[in-house]
């Protein structure tokens, strides 16, 4: 924690807010030639992505509960069903056939059994996150304990789960070794497994990266192809340069990306209705990061954008 007080304005970067609008893709129907590619992603706060072709659909992390800072401080927190519910609506969400949550703190995890309920999905993941969803009340027939590096076929798609690292600090490390009640505390959702996300969409060949923390595993991506990368950034602006060369270069580089998308740069202890903030300075520092990430992007090609809340979007048109 540092004492510079404030935070990071948004707007200075709006420009950059501009990935491709894509047409949404009803269900059992694909995109017509020449609209671009038949995947849409819609960013949904934090790291959570939404990822489908109207056939199959796949949510990584799926929070949407964003408690207060203050309620996180306490410990006394538990899924909103209120909120969930709400911005399963405003993404018009009824139906998903995987979350994926990216690692076991609880601003990834800890609604992802809950939305997996309301959807139908499975939540697939390290053991951690398995004992998330079995202490949230998911049946366990639709929990999946993946196997590093492991081919999941999901409808459409083929996932990926790589395994990577969080960023530095880690404030909650370890495992979750049981079944973790809905009630739990903030430091019971201890870090787990953390996952580099790799998405292949069969039939168009299109690949995608999700990186939900900021932290790498050098060489763990070797051999993955994406054209696109939603990239995570929490803590990366209080990282040194060499750190976060290290990092883009094993995310961004070891893939072959050549379109980013900012993700895990908001304010998380802020509703998704509220207007978006970045983080304080106190706990990262958005500037720093994205003054460092435009000029990798421009010393390697690749098209950097921050997302827009909720809409579908079409980021493999910067190709």
């Amino acid at each position: 924690m540092r004492l510079k007080v404030g935070r990071p304005d948004l707007a200075r970067w709006a420009d950059l807010a501009d990935v491709p609008a894509a047409p949404v893709v009803g269900a059992g129907t694909s995109a017509e030639a020449g609209t671009g590619s038949p995947v849409r992603l819609s960013w949904l706060g934090v790291s959570t992505v939404l990822v489908t072709d109207g056939e199959t659909s796949l949510l990584t992390d799926g929070f949407f509960s964003r408690p207060s800072l203050l309620r996180v401080a306490s410990g006394r927190m538990r899924p909103d069903v209120a909120r969930i519910d709400e911005a399963l609506l405003l993404a018009d969400i009824d139906r998903l056939d995987a979350v994926l949550p990216v690692h076991s703190h609880f601003d990834h995890v800890m609604d992802s059994a809950t939305v997996a309920l309301r959807t139908g999905a499975r939540v697939i993941g390290g053991t951690s996150t398995a004992n998330v969803a079995r202490g949230h009340g998911l049946p366990e027939h639709r929990i999946t304990v993946a196997t590093p590096g492991e081919v999941i076929t999901i409808g459409t798609f083929e996932v990926t789960l790589v395994a990577g690292e969080h960023c530095p600090p880690d404030r909650y490390p370890g495992t979750i070794d049981a079944p973790l009640p809905r009630t739990a505390g903030t430091r019971a959702y201890r870090c787990g497994e953390a996952w580099s996300t790799h998405l292949h969409h069969v039939p168009s060949g299109r690949r995608l990266l999700v990186q939900g923390s900021a932290g790498c595993r050098p060489g763990a991506l070797e051999g993955h192809r994406a054209e696109v990368a939603y990239l995570g950034v929490g803590q990366l602006g209080l990282m040194s340069q060499t750190y976060v060369e290290q990092y883009w270069d094993e995310t961004v580089g070891r893939v072959g990306a050549k379109a980013v998308v900012i993700v895990h740069h908001d304010d998380f202890f802020r509703p998704l209705t509220s207007p978006q903030r970045a983080l304080p300075y106190a706990g990262d520092d958005l500037d720093v990061t994205m003054v460092r990430l435009t000029r990798l992007a421009e010393r390697d090609g690749v098209q950097l954008r921050l997302p827009t809340l909720w809409e579908r979007s079409d980021p493999w048109k910067m190709l």
